[in-house]
């Protein structure tokens, strides 16, 4: 689970005239991730495409033009088809036709329809004017100029000019001006004014008229536009199936043809090289044998554990590869050029192993995860893909981050949501990534109604625990001055839970660094360890007297009874000098290792990165103390006096001032009213409290994932990946093709 799925590089040897049902076979196993060949053998060179690969290269763009042209959709797609060569070459040829005859009618219609509306747009302020068009131009000792402008600016402007006579004519902001200048004189009065002019448009008489035409013009034109669209759906309908299946088609073809690209070949012979997953190697022995016959040769080159850098580490050689019987059968005369024969001449790269390589060696990566954990993979990827030889995080994520998450909202009510909706995203969308947030909501849902049960609340209401405890939540959330020791035990709760998590994270960071070398790990990653067991050690001891405070140890400490019931009061003094030594020794490993880390570790890292986890009781109180409030402005407050501290009830069956007045509840006197309650302020009240239930409890929801789900996420990625996780690795891409649209029986 912490190590990705075993990868093995094979080697697969062949004349070429079995070539290409070579690539049938291994395209239908879809298991091989090809290695391009990088070019650097001598007497090999990358391989030439089948022959109709540019063929079908181009009815492929055709397809995805169609489809595209015709807005096709998955959903369109109707019953799997065999599409053959003969119906590809007639129908497309047919369907090409029909649908780019429209296509074209429906640019030219739209042309034609932003011509018109330009033309209506550029009339409607003449229109405003009211002045006929003719009248607009044409004046030898007038100028004339329209626009949208201030009247009283423009009548200012001119009045101010050289111009000794001139006339306006407005209409709500569009202005026409008749002056005895020329028109550079007009203008050069007009500067000064709010004034856009506007060119007068072509034609004579009341441009009302002209208006309309061109309104019955862009009718005319939506109405043939809105054929040629019906036309267009109609022909998607009936060829969506047919282009969705071609196009399938011909990615598989192009993906066959194109696949001699990434092999190294001679004149007679081909040599591809790939990866697959260890287990699934005799599988892919057997059934390209069974198709092809035993004129290729097949062989494991080896099984690879790489090291973070992507070179080989350590490797399990296959001795002699596989069997050779291509050396004996039909295709020998063909396969003498072989990879030995390159390294013979000097001129063939090795790897660390000593194996002939085609390539880049590092394997691609299968992470490989339970079910269970598979949605976390995506939260995972947003930071990078686990390399081939590094300790894959996903379980551990899937373990913590749920956890972390029912912890702070910890609401039976919210929980549910959560699930709910986790759930809908997950089997309605289409999508890897919406499909696996949904799952991961459902996990983060599933705690927060387990949490949400152990403090007995629902939607912040406490009668669940009433209902299931008694009365008496086996924890509670410390936001009542009753249970106040509570929210201090949540802090150290919280610390204790960053320490196993920041141990966990170290210690895989030393087992990763024991891949350079014991000491390496001992100072990189052990001292760390010992940094963060002695420090917090120190933390929790009698060391100096007298100088922590009284909930970390002594009779009152959280973990004495106060309230959780271990018994612990604290570490010695003597065990608290000795965890201070154990610190140092830490720092000073550090310090032979990375100045820049021991800098941090010098300003207490540890520390800091231990209280970094206080913000999951931090946001427990927050988040309850929204619910709250909500509750109390819905259903009020009144305040019972217990022997441990006041206890809050809310006015769900009885309105609080009623209690007040009663005196007691359930043996306690009731000492005050912290808040009426819009239930109990009549009709009006009832109605708006409503509202403020309703919204207040989306937002603290809402806010849940912000916040609870954000800082959980902050603690994986931050505290956590940062101690032994760098990502890098290559996607496991097979080639292949997963059949959705066609079949080739």
């Amino acid at each position: 689970m912490l190590r990705p799925e075993k990868m093995c590089r094979v080697s697969v040897t062949g004349s070429k005239r079995v070539m290409e049902p070579v690539v049938e076979a291994v395209h239908d196993l879809d298991m091989l991730h090809v290695t391009e060949y990088d070019g650097s053998w001598d007497g090999f060179e990358p391989g030439d495409p089948v022959e109709g690969a540019d063929e079908a290269s181009d009815q492929l763009v055709t397809v995805r033009a169609l489809e595209s042209i015709l807005d096709v959709e998955a959903e369109d797609a109707g019953p799997t088809r065999l599409v053959t060569d003969e119906a590809l070459e007639e129908d497309l040829e047919a369907v090409r036709t029909t649908v780019t005859e429209l296509d074209d009618r429906r640019d030219g219609l739209r042309d034609d329809l932003r011509e018109v509306e330009d033309k209506i747009s550029t009339m409607e302020p003449f229109v405003t004017l009211g002045i006929d068009l003719d009248l607009l131009r044409g004046y030898d000792t007038l100028a004339v100029s329209v626009g949208e402008g201030d009247a009283d600016e423009i009548d200012a402007a001119l009045e101010n000019s050289d111009i000794d006579a001139y006339e306006l004519f407005d209409g709500d902001d569009v202005v026409a001006v008749f002056a005895r200048a020329d028109d550079e004189e007009l203008q050069d009065a007009l500067v000064g004014a709010t004034f856009s002019a506007l060119v007068v448009p072509d034609g004579e008489g009341d441009p009302t008229e002209y208006l309309e035409e061109l309104h019955h013009r862009k009718q005319q034109l939506e109405s043939k536009l809105d054929t040629v669209a019906g036309e267009l759906d109609e022909l998607r309908l009936d060829y969506a199936g047919f282009l969705l299946a071609a196009e399938e088609k011909l990615s598989i073809e192009v993906q066959k043809s194109e696949a001699p690209l990434t092999f190294a070949t001679t004149e007679n012979a081909f040599i591809a090289e790939g990866w697959i997953p260890d287990a699934e190697y005799e599988l892919f022995e057997q059934q390209v044998r069974a198709e092809v016959g035993e004129a290729i040769d097949i062989e494991k080159l080896e099984i690879a554990e790489y090291d973070d850098d992507g070179h080989v580490h350590s490797h399990e050689e296959v001795e002699g590869g596989g069997e050779s019987d291509a050396a004996d059968g039909p295709a020998a005369d063909d396969t003498d050029d072989r990879p030995e024969k390159a390294v013979a001449d000097g001129g063939h790269p090795t790897s660390a192993s000593g194996l002939v390589t085609m390539g880049d060696s590092s394997p691609p990566v299968i992470q490989d995860n339970p079910g269970a954990a598979k949605p976390f993979e995506a939260l995972v990827e947003v930071v990078n893909r686990p390399k081939y030889g590094e300790f894959d995080p996903t379980v551990l994520f899937f373990l913590t981050f749920p956890v972390f998450y029912g912890f702070m909202i910890g609401d039976l009510g919210y929980g549910l949501i959560y699930f709910v909706l986790g759930y809908g995203l997950y089997s309605k969308a289409d999508g890897d990534v919406l499909k696996s947030l949904g799952g991961v909501a459902m996990w983060a849902g599933g705690f927060t109604m387990l949490f949400g049960v152990l403090y007995g609340e629902f939607f912040g209401l406490h009668q669940l625990g009433d209902i299931v405890w008694g009365g008496s939540p086996p924890i509670h959330k410390g936001l009542q001055p009753v249970y106040g020791e509570y929210a201090l035990g949540w802090l150290l709760v919280s610390v204790l839970a960053g320490m196993a998590h920041l141990a966990v994270g170290w210690t895989l960071g030393f087992f990763k660094n024991l891949e350079h070398g014991l000491w390496d790990a001992i100072t990189e990653s052990g001292s760390w360890l010992l940094m963060l067991f002695g420090f917090w050690t120190w933390i929790f001891s009698d060391f100096p007297a007298g100088s922590k405070p009284a909930f970390i140890i002594g009779s009152e400490a959280v973990f004495n009874g106060h309230p959780f019931h271990l018994g612990f009061t604290g570490f010695s003094a003597t065990v608290g000098m000795v965890a201070l030594a154990v610190f140092v020794v830490g720092l000073v490993l550090i310090a032979t290792a990375d100045f820049a880390e021991f800098v941090e570790a010098v300003f207490l890292q540890v520390f800091v990165n231990g209280l970094s986890y206080t913000r999951l009781a931090a946001v427990l109180l927050a988040k309850a103390g929204m619910a709250f409030v909500v509750n109390l402005l819905f259903f009020g407050v009144y305040i019972v006096e217990t022997g441990k501290g006041e206890e809050w009830h809310f006015g769900i069956n009885h309105a609080p001032a009623h209690m007040l007045e009663q005196g007691t509840y359930h043996g306690h006197e009731v000492t005050g009213v912290m808040f009426p309650g819009l239930m109990h302020s009549g009709v009006a009240g009832v109605v708006g409290g409503l509202l403020v239930l309703v919204l207040g409890h989306a937002l603290v929801l809402i806010l849940g994932v912000t916040s609870a789900g954000l800082q959980a996420v902050r603690l994986e990625y931050v505290e956590f990946f940062g101690k032994f996780f760098e990502g890098g690795g290559k996607k496991y891409n097979p080639f292949g093709y997963e059949r959705t649209y066609t079949t080739d029986d």
